[in-house]
């Protein structure tokens, strides 16, 4: 700052002496303007000599002022350090006096927050809670955020809650609540609680789930009876109403959600499944096919056999009867030959279809062990890539395995009994076809000695 004022005082002398070179016209006037000037400097160093000596004085004073605070700072932390340490002997003294006074008390803190715990435990999760919201909220707090011994109204809250759900175990009970589909949607719904077992809606069955808080349908409903015997429940006014309550609340009705339809075991034996399917299916229509023809033709049979003198083309024994007519005058030999080649004629119209009925009640079960066979290569290369830890690896390949088997006997079994009905039909066919033809040989011959 010194160095500044210096730099602008001979700044100032420059200029002035400069304006005085200029007015002065002589030596003497000259010598008047420095003097002059001299005393000007004189007067302004004064001047900043005494602005130093009050700031001086300033800083001192600031100075004692730090001085004095510091040691009142210092005075007052040694207060608090003795503050601190006489609180300490008091609150070990008040603890002391504190686990006196409460002597047996403190047991009771103990068991109270053992109770809350287990009452938290249950009450949170038990679908009463669905109708009754919020009551876990009181136990978590006491058996976790408590410090203090509990007072009069926390021991009748417990009590209350104890009390309330060993009440609601045992009655059936109707209230109205969101119910959150599947979809996400939500809508209110009439709900009922069979004590702490089950909650039965719109749809069926219901579950609870205890960490939203929300009450939400199975995934998949039980079989249809099970269902039914629900709705039944839920239907009814008054009187007894036979229910099937699960008494695990919950848990075996989450075993029968994972418990494979019938759709699904179908489809779990893959193409092979499909193939005994079409097998059966083109079994069952030509079988059904040929009961229909070969009972139509039987009919006719039955028609023309009481109109003999008449044969008619519509039919195996009617077209016999005119190879006969055609033939009449031919010996016995040749007319037996002409009638079992006009009966040859006829075998492939009624046996057609029976062979290959039989041909799919052989195959199909055949099919079913190939599909054995295959799901159980597949269960043991599960079993090589990644063990035995996990049986869900390798259920997939069983139920193809098991599937199959029984899809194939299943087949099996209408496919032997059409291809028998179907056989029958024909067989009685040809049988009356052959007893006819015998008959009207023997009559020929017996013509023919006449």
């Amino acid at each position: 700052m010194k160095t500044v004022f210096k730099s602008i005082l001979a700044a100032a002398t420059i200029a002035l002496v400069a304006s005085s070179a200029q007015a002065a016209t002589s030596l003497e006037g000259l010598l008047q303007e420095v003097k002059k000037n001299r005393v000007s400097e004189a007067r302004i160093n004064k001047q900043r000599e005494a602005e130093f000596q009050s700031a001086r004085a300033d800083k001192q004073a600031l100075l004692r002022k730090a001085q004095a605070d510091l040691k009142a700072e210092r005075a007052r932390e040694a207060r608090l350090k003795k503050a601190f340490a006489d609180n300490e002997v008091k609150l070990a003294e008040k603890e002391v006096e504190l686990t006196t006074a409460t002597g047996t008390l403190g047991e009771m803190f103990g068991v109270v927050r053992q109770a809350s715990a287990e009452a938290y435990g249950q009450i949170s999760t038990s679908i009463v809670s669905a109708e009754f919201p919020g009551r876990g909220a009181f136990l978590k707090r006491m058996s976790e955020e408590a410090k203090g011994l509990p007072n009069i109204k926390e021991l009748e809250d417990l009590w209350f809650a104890l009390q309330t759900e060993m009440t609601e175990q045992g009655s059936v009970s109707r209230f109205t609540t969101e119910v959150v589909s599947l979809d996400g949607g939500s809508t209110q719904q009439e709900v009922i609680r069979v004590g702490t077992f089950n909650l039965i809606g719109e749809e069926g069955y219901l579950v609870y789930d205890y960490e939203n808080e929300m009450v939400q349908p199975l995934g998949r409903q039980p079989d249809g009876y099970l269902v039914d015997s629900a709705l039944d429940l839920r239907n009814a006014t008054s009187g007894l109403v036979p229910f099937y309550a699960d008494p695990s609340s919950g848990a075996i009705l989450g075993l029968l959600k994972e418990k494979a339809t019938m759709e699904e075991r179908y489809h779990a034996g893959g193409p092979v499944g499909y193939t005994i399917t079409v097998m059966l299916f083109i079994g069952l229509i030509i079988g059904l096919y040929k009961v229909v023809t070969l009972t139509l033709v039987g009919g006719k049979m039955k028609a023309q056999l009481k109109n003999i003198s008449n044969p008619s083309s519509g039919n195996p024994l009617g077209r016999i009867l005119q190879v006969y007519g055609e033939n009449k005058t031919a010996d016995a030999e040749s007319l037996e030959l002409k009638l079992d080649e006009a009966i040859l004629k006829e075998l492939p119209r009624i046996e057609s279809g029976v062979n290959i009925i039989k041909i799919f009640a052989a195959i199909a079960p055949l099919l079913g062990l190939l599909g054995t066979v295959i799901g159980m290569i597949e269960t043991f290369q599960q079993i090589t890539l990644f063990g035995t830890g996990d049986p869900k690896l390798m259920a997939g390949s069983i139920s193809m395995a098991l599937v199959t088997t029984a899809l194939g006997i299943i087949a099996a079994l209408p496919l032997l009994l059409t291809h028998s009905i179907v056989a029958g039909r024909s067989k009685s066919i040809v049988h009356i076809l052959d007893e006819q033809t015998a008959g009207i040989i023997a009559t020929h011959a017996e013509s023919e000695k006449a």
